[in-house]
């Protein structure tokens, strides 16, 4: 049985529920939205990830004994409260852009439909989630872009927490990348993992040679070598040596990459292991990645960079109310009007507008009631952006388990060819597509 998610949420989320079950607000029929304001660190774009993780984790969220207990033990609701939640099962719907997709500010990412009750609990899980993910796969995508037709391995365990790990490796594998060191990543969501040996490897052997040698004998000659323990020259030649010219690759985790790079491959060349890869990694970002487009690599492993967002840990999205009934059953669009924190009410259907194939701007059409959304069929130059997630409770098979994590893949990859040529740009700038807002006809 999976564990109870039912904790991962703001004490003042039970807090309102609690209230709302006093004053018979709690069964009335809200819309809350996920959405982001701008884009953080200066972004062109974001990706959206970890909507297959929500979509499990709401399936989890459940209040059983223990967590029930924890409740009463420190008041934190009364006791009619504690006897809803002991029921709790959200049976609402959810919609929004599949994961994997790219967004703007104003982007409405998911949209949770049910009692305010059974959807009011759901925001710091939502959040958690998709904050994170999504900063992952937006770094992930740039990196992507900038390593071209490169292989990209994840390497950023060791620079997250334990679960942070694990979804970090999920979202780049979405957002590019062809692998991960993490094997609970492989084991949970099907992301390909990749590995040889650290310099410890290295440390442990009387000698160089010696160790290239037992990992020759146990991985064969097809694996790669980590050259740069000692003088890389050195580690090239013993590497060529042992292995013979067939050597699968070397690795270069230190040193002026470019130069280095370089230096590799013409003595790698000289000693006849012409087919003798390159990786390199040692802190690499997408910067780094750029300068490198030049140089002989064949692929990279990035590690720090892109488990933490790059210099970016988390996407600025926020959970909002926009439509709820009012006492007499009727509906009405709800915003904040704070400064510098205002937001659009009302349900909201959303479209990407096309010419000739090349996204052009982000089309968000919104109702003020609750009436039938605007379709795809009323935008013929464009592409509806969101799909239903979880319908009555129940989450979309296609978009759980390894499974779901190969379908945001694939639309990631299909998704950012329709990008303009200035939304693959690494400096920061606005947006590369403006968002624009119509009232529903």
């Amino acid at each position: 049985m999976s564990r109870s998610t039912a904790l991962h949420t703001d004490r003042y989320e039970l807090t309102m529920l609690d209230a709302a079950l006093r004053d018979g607000t709690a069964s009335r029929r809200c819309v809350f939205e996920v959405f982001g304001r701008r884009l953080s660190g200066g972004r062109r774009f974001g990706v959206v990830a970890g909507t297959g993780r929500l979509l499990e984790a709401i399936r989890d969220f459940r209040f059983g004994d223990d967590e029930l207990r924890y409740l009463r033990d420190n008041r934190v609701v009364d006791a009619t409260t504690l006897d809803f939640l002991a029921d709790y099962r959200f049976t609402g719907s959810v919609t929004g852009y599949r994961e994997g997709e790219v967004y703007f500010p104003g982007s409405p990412l998911l949209t949770i439909e049910g009692t305010f009750a059974e959807a009011v609990l759901l925001e710091t899980l939502a959040l958690s989630i998709l904050n994170y993910d999504s900063a992952v796969a937006t770094a992930a995508a740039r990196m992507s872009v900038a390593a071209g037709d490169r292989p990209l391995a994840e390497m950023g365990s060791r620079r997250a927490s334990e679960e942070a790990a694990v979804a970090a490796a999920r979202a780049a594998y979405i957002a590019g990348f062809s692998a991960t060191s993490n094997l609970e990543a492989g084991r949970r969501w099907g992301v390909p993992t990749m590995g040889t040996a650290a310099h410890a490897w290295t440390l442990l052997h009387d000698s160089e040679e010696d160790a290239f040698r037992s990992q020759v004998d146990a991985l064969g000659a097809g694996t790669t070598l980590l050259i740069d323990t000692y003088d890389i020259t050195e580690g090239v030649k013993t590497a060529v040596r042992v292995a013979g010219t067939d050597l699968g690759g070397v690795r270069i985790d230190s040193g002026d990459l470019p130069i280095v790079a370089g230096e590799v491959r013409a003595l790698l060349d000289e000693l006849d292991a012409t087919n003798t890869r390159i990786t390199v990694t040692s802190d690499l970002d997408e910067y780094a990645l750029a300068a490198l487009a030049a140089s002989p690599v064949d692929s990279y492993g990035v590690g720090t960079s892109v488990a933490t967002g790059s210099g970016v840990p988390t996407a600025g999205l926020v959970f909002k109310l926009v439509a709820r009934e009012a006492a007499d059953g009727s509906w009405v669009g709800v915003a904040k009007a704070s400064a510098q924190k205002a937001s659009h009410g009302g349900r909201k259907a959303a479209f990407r507008t096309l010419d000739s194939g090349t996204a052009t701007s982000e089309l968000v059409v919104v109702s003020d009631g609750f009436e039938e959304l605007s379709t795809a069929a009323e935008h013929p130059d464009a592409r509806a952006l969101q799909a239903m997630l979880m319908q009555n409770g129940e989450a979309d098979a296609g978009a759980l388990g390894s499974a779901g994590v190969q379908a945001a893949r694939a639309h990631h990859s299909r998704v950012r060819e329709e990008l303009p040529v200035r939304a693959l740009a690494l400096s920061k700038a606005d947006p590369a597509l403006p968002t624009e807002y119509r009232e529903a006809v």
